[in-house]
């Protein structure tokens, strides 16, 4: 139980969830902006960024659907509403553009 309440509250850097997980750190701001109801870290007062273990499993997802299944962004999107369910209640179906 001690243990589970450490994980809900341990908070990464962006440049800690950079080295788990190979990701430059410009790409993940750039997911931020890319894939915004899914991958929200937290901020500090000073505005830095406090990801979260659910964040880490979320940055691993959008690598993985990007580098293994070769999804675009687009794709990634509509694939992570089935996966992680979006923070704002289903409001990412309504962000998802379709291009035309």
């Amino acid at each position: 139980m001690e243990m589970s309440r450490i994980s809900r509250s341990l908070r990464l850097t962006i440049d800690q969830i950079s080295q788990i997980t190979g990701v430059r750190k410009s790409t993940l701001r750039y997911w931020e902006k890319s894939f915004d109801d899914f991958l929200k870290p937290s901020r500090t007062p000073s505005n830095r960024r406090q990801y979260s273990l659910d964040d880490l499993d979320k940055v691993k997802a959008i690598k993985r659907l990007l580098e293994n299944e070769h999804l675009t962004a687009q794709g990634v999107r509509l694939r992570l509403i089935g996966i992680i369910p979006s923070e704002s209640g289903g409001a990412g179906k309504r962000k998802i553009k379709s291009g035309y």
